[in-house]
C-alpha cells in the first residue's frame, strides 16, 4: 500500500518538536501586541480586542457556495488518507503538499486580515486538518501554541478556519480570554494517545478564566494569538467537526530546527531572505 505524504511530518520540522531539541531554541515569549493604527479590514476596535482579549471569531471569509467546494476536496483528501492509513489528524503541513490549501494559506481575503494583525511584511508557516470524526472522543487538551514551536519572538497568530459548522455539540474550540497577557505558562506532559490530540495540557484552567466557546459557521475564522489558552472538548455527536488551522507571524521572526523552510512569504518582503518561501504544489 502506498502511504499518502500527507500522513507524515518531515523531520526537519516536527509537528511536536522533542522538548531536548525544543530546549535549545532560545525563544522570546511574551505577546507582542498588534500596532496598527489603520486597519485596512479589520476595524479598530477587533484590533483592540484581539490585543486585549487574545482572539477574534465569527469573521465570514468564504460564502456557502465557496466553502462547499473546498468541503468536497477535503471529503475526498480524507478519503484517500484514511484509505492509505492515516487518521482524520493526520493532514499537516498541508499547503507543502496540496495546491488548494496553498491557495487558502495565500488567500487575499485571509491575508488582509493577518496583515493587520501582523504587519506589512506576513509569513504563513503552517497548515493542519483538526478534523473530529462522529464520536470521535479525542479532547485537544488547554494549552498554548507557542509551547510547541521553535518560534522567535512570539508574534504568531493561529487562523482557524471552519470547513463544518463548529458548536458545543461537536465540541468547537474554546478560549480562556486574556490568557495570552500572562506570558508562558508552565505545562505538564500527557501520553494519553487514546484520548487527546495534544501531548501537553495546562491544568487547573479556571484559575485563569471563564471559558468561551468559540462557535463557528462553515465559511467562518478565528484568529488567536499563540499564547491564548485554548484547547476542545470530544466530540460526542453524530457530526463531523472539521477546521483548518493556518499559521502566520511577522517576517522578522525566526524559526529554528529548520522550520524556516516551510514558510511562505505571503505579504510584503522577507528583508533577509529568512523563510524558504516554497512555491505552490501541484493539485492533489
Amino acid at each position: 500500500m502506498t502511504r499518502d505524504p500527507s500522513m507524515t511530518s518531515h523531520p526537519r520540522y516536527k509537528i511536536i518538536p522533542d522538548q531536548d531539541e525544543l530546549g535549545q531554541v532560545e525563544r522570546d515569549l511574551r505577546f507582542h501586541p498588534a500596532t496598527t493604527t489603520d486597519p485596512a479590514t479589520l476595524s479598530r476596535e477587533q484590533i483592540d480586542q484581539f490585543n486585549r482579549e487574545g482572539y477574534l471569531k465569527g469573521i465570514r471569509i468564504f460564502d456557502d457556495e465557496e466553502m462547499a467546494g473546498h468541503r468536497r476536496y477535503f471529503d475526498e483528501l480524507l478519503e484517500r488518507v484514511l484509505a492509505a492509513g492515516g487518521d482524520s489528524y493526520s493532514i499537516s503541513t498541508a499547503h507543502m503538499k496540496y495546491g488548494p490549501v496553498w491557495d487558502l494559506l495565500t488567500h487575499p481575503r485571509i491575508v488582509a486580515c493577518m496583515k493587520d494583525l501582523l504587519g506589512e511584511n506576513v509569513v504563513g508557516w503552517g497548515s493542519h486538518y483538526f478534523c473530529k470524526m462522529p464520536r470521535d472522543g479525542k479532547a485537544v487538551p488547554w494549552h498554548q501554541d507557542a509551547s510547541y514551536w521553535p518560534l522567535s519572538p512570539s508574534k504568531t497568530a493561529t487562523l482557524w478556519l471552519a470547513i463544518d459548522d463548529a458548536d458545543r455539540e461537536n465540541a468547537c474550540m474554546r478560549f480562556i480570554a486574556g490568557s495570552h497577557r500572562l506570558g508562558h505558562l508552565t505545562y505538564r506532559l500527557t501520553e494519553d494517545a487514546d484520548h487527546s490530540v495534544l501531548n501537553q495540557v495546562v491544568d487547573e484552567v479556571e484559575q485563569f478564566g471563564q471559558p468561551l466557546d468559540v462557535e463557528l459557521a462553515a465559511g467562518e475564522i478565528s484568529i488567536h494569538a499563540d499564547l491564548l489558552l485554548h484547547g476542545s472538548e470530544g466530540n460526542q455527536s453524530d457530526r463531523r467537526r472539521c477546521g483548518l488551522t493556518l499559521r502566520y507571524c511577522a517576517a522578522d521572526v525566526r524559526a529554528g530546527l529548520d522550520w524556516n523552510q516551510k514558510g511562505v512569504v505571503v505579504a510584503g518582503r522577507d528583508e533577509d531572505g529568512h523563510w524558504g518561501n516554497p512555491g505552490r504544489p501541484p493539485d492533489g
